[in-house]
């Protein structure tokens, strides 16, 4: 029998292409986010093996409500829905605290607590030795105002839920890129000038390219990676690494 995995966010840029490696490897791929529009172009794409379920990772309604559609056994989570809800606005160019706070919590909502929702709802449905993967990105290391501070939190997150679930053989990892070429958003909404900073600062001297981190997604994905988990691993060109 395949083994069933769910990747939020999974209608365009990483997510999809973490779908795709997935459907590559055998599995059947349930792909979330907002638009059911998105995912339902995205699944004629991917082609056999992929559903769309479409929901709001930050309302908890909106969850409960998905859960008839979602799959009552769970394989793989891949928590990769995120991004911002503001540009990526810079806490020092708001004008004021309500701003700051504003544009914060919102990134906190999306990039943490709603991957946290998901996770902790779907928990009681994951299988034995199942794998959850997050994607977090390489702000939380460089600095990256209230997205790379979420991020930093759902790094803290994945060791807490990994400690909780080894003893069932489950693993909890996450996968830190840097900026992805077709990404949403990609590093934290980064412009020009701060692209070429990520191919000064990389060993390869070049940003990623979906498939490469949806390769990582698969590996820790697979049943291999069994003794792998807790881990931050950057997909980044050793970006942060060097600093």
């Amino acid at each position: 029998m395949a083994r069933i995995a769910v990747v939020t966010g999974g209608g365009t840029g990483i997510g999809k292409a973490i779908a795709g490696a997935l459907v590559t490897e055998g599995l059947q791929v349930v792909i979330t986010g907002r638009r059911l529009d998105v995912l339902e172009k995205a699944c004629a794409d991917l082609g056999l093996g992929t559903r769309a379920v479409a929901f709001d990772i930050t309302d908890p309604a909106a969850i409960a409500g998905a859960l008839d559609a979602l799959p009552q056994t769970i394989d793989v989570l891949v928590n990769n829905a995120g991004g911002s809800r503001d540009g990526y606005a810079r806490t020092s160019d708001m004008p004021d605290a309500h701003a700051i706070r504003d544009s914060w919590m919102a990134n906190l909502e999306l990039n943490l607590v709603g991957p946290v929702m998901v996770s902790e709802t779907l928990k009681p449905r994951l299988a034995p030795d199942a794998r959850i993967i997050m994607i977090g990105s390489v702000t939380a290391r460089l600095g990256g105002d209230g997205y790379g501070a979420a991020k930093a939190g759902l790094e803290c997150y994945t060791v807490q839920l990994a400690r909780e679930l080894g003893r069932q053989g489950t693993t909890v990892n996450l996968v830190a890129p840097g900026m992805t070429a077709g990404a949403e958003g990609a590093a934290g909404g980064l412009d020009y000038s701060n692209a070429r900073w990520f191919e000064r600062n990389a060993a390869n001297r070049r940003i990623a390219q979906p498939g490469e981190v949806a390769s990582v997604v698969a590996f820790l994905a697979s049943p291999s990676a069994g003794h792998v988990t807790g881990q931050v691993i950057h997909v980044s060109g050793g970006a942060a690494r060097f600093l």
